[in-house]
């Protein structure tokens, strides 16, 4: 069984990625998904092509839900003998807790993937916003996608290529917008050892809200408009999946960017995710519970 960890920072496209890839493979593929908050929202939105999904509780795959991890993939193995175990750790967690537990379980070969915002990782980088944290998601990893240049000129994506090459300088480096790649992945052998270690997580407050719908589109799309301009705290993710008076709707907030697209099954039950710092629980909550 190979396995792939996809990794990146919030909004980076990790379940955009998937979606690419799981759209064309042949393989036998599991997924397990740690998404942030209790939502499972990027769990719902892998297995609408009929993948076996398997939705980890909310926290830190590489800390409190270590133990989680180790015993799901053994249940997976056991129960499913998939040719590819694919791995989305929420975009909180760094890739060598997840490598750590692996190790445990002596799975080879793994391959990490990860996934930068060519807007935003320099920036992020020399600001020294998240630490370690960001470079444990490029020290560790086998690829990585330079994504959405499609919203930055040239000269940023460069900058950006150059400074991943200099913090890892044996990953393999592809520009990509939406996270899409025209090459299979790569199979990397057992993996070196030690990984590098640095912080396993952030440290971010999260918000989850279950809404009776169906919904108003507008209503929804004013409240990310808010949430992006700061009205409920520092954000810095928040994803919905609602039945809206439109049809049913996935809302995505990344970046400061809100992007709304349509979903391609009605949704039962309305679900919105907030991650940040500072936020305003009690406000998002209230006002979250008023969108129809």
């Amino acid at each position: 069984m190979r396995t792939t960890i996809v990794c990146g920072i919030l909004g980076a496209g990790k379940t955009s990625f998937l979606q690419n890839i799981l759209r064309h493979t042949r393989e036998k593929v599991a997924v397990l998904v740690n998404d942030f908050g209790d939502a499972g929202i990027d769990g719902e939105i892998l297995s609408v092509g009929g993948l076996d999904v398997i939705q980890l509780p909310s926290g830190c795959v590489c800390c409190t839900l270590r133990f989680d991890l180790i015993r799901t993939i053994e249940k997976v193995v056991d129960a499913w003998h998939p040719d590819h175990l694919m791995i989305e750790p929420s975009g909180v967690a760094s890739p060598s807790g997840v490598l750590e537990a692996l190790a445990s379980l002596n799975v080879s070969p793994v391959t990490v993937v990860g996934i930068v915002d060519a807007s935003e990782f320099v920036d992020f980088y020399e600001s020294e916003m998240f630490g370690t944290f960001l470079v444990d998601q490029i020290v560790n990893a086998d690829l990585v996608l330079i994504n959405k240049t499609d919203l930055v000129d040239g000269q940023r994506v460069e900058a950006t290529m150059n400074l991943v090459r200099k913090l890892n300088e044996r990953a393999m480096v592809t520009a990509t917008v939406h996270a899409v790649i025209d090459e299979p992945l790569p199979i990397i052998g057992a993996r070196r050892t030690p990984h590098e270690r640095h912080a396993h997580s952030l440290d971010y407050e999260t918000v989850s809200v279950t809404v009776k719908g169906p919904v108003r589109f507008q209503s929804v799309q004013r409240f990310f408009q808010d949430l992006a301009a700061g009205k409920y705290g520092r954000v810095a993710r928040a994803k919905a999946l609602v039945q809206t008076d439109h049809g049913p709707f996935r809302f995505d907030l990344a970046s400061h960017r809100v992007d709304a697209a349509p979903f391609d099954h009605s949704i039962q039950e309305n679900r919105v995710v907030v991650l940040g710092e500072s936020l305003h629980g009690a406000s998002i909550r209230k006002f979250a519970g008023s969108l129809n």
